[in-house]
């Protein structure tokens, strides 16, 4: 088996195109640029065609402005039999300073690995070694047993609402 590629960087320009009338990027924008560190980083680990199946504890922190430059890590923080979830920072900065930029979204995005007849598929066990590592995993199972009560808190409510027949 080769070797199993844990985080992703990717880096963006934010161009005229992204942003609102305000001059800030488009949160879907932000969303997109999550979702395809996402997929590469998914892919990078399985080593499989991989789909998204949530995000969860998105959060936009701060801005991005035009020509900014947008910095996307994903870092795998825990696996299931077939899932991947990954912690996503966006940062952004002007290009022409050398600080490391600013924190502007946060979340957890979770993938799944496809076999060819599209099933999910057994990806590679990751196991936490460092406090760090630890501590994420954790986070990212808290993110994502959050997102499952309120999706059935939806549900209960939708059922409620729903004309009896």
């Amino acid at each position: 088996m080769s070797r199993r590629q844990r985080e992703l960087t990717m880096r963006f320009l934010a161009e005229p195109s992204d942003v609102n009338y305000g001059g800030k990027v488009h949160g879907g924008i932000v969303m997109k640029w999550i979702d395809q560190a996402g997929y590469a980083a998914a892919v990078g680990w399985s080593g499989r065609y991989s789909v998204t199946v949530a995000v969860g504890g998105i959060r936009f922190v701060a801005p991005i402005g035009i020509s900014d430059l947008v910095t996307i890590k994903a870092t795998l923080v825990y696996t299931g039999t077939s899932s991947m979830h990954f912690a996503v920072d966006v940062r952004a900065r002007n290009p022409m300073s050398e600080d490391a930029g600013r924190l502007c979204t946060h979340c957890v995005i979770v993938f799944v690995a496809l076999d060819d007849a599209g099933k999910p598929v057994q990806v590679p066990t990751w196991a936490p070694v460092s406090e760090e590592d630890l501590r994420l995993s954790e986070y990212a199972t808290q993110v994502m047993a959050l997102s499952k009560d309120i999706e059935s808190t939806v549900a209960r409510y939708r059922a409620a609402a729903a004309p009896a027949s």
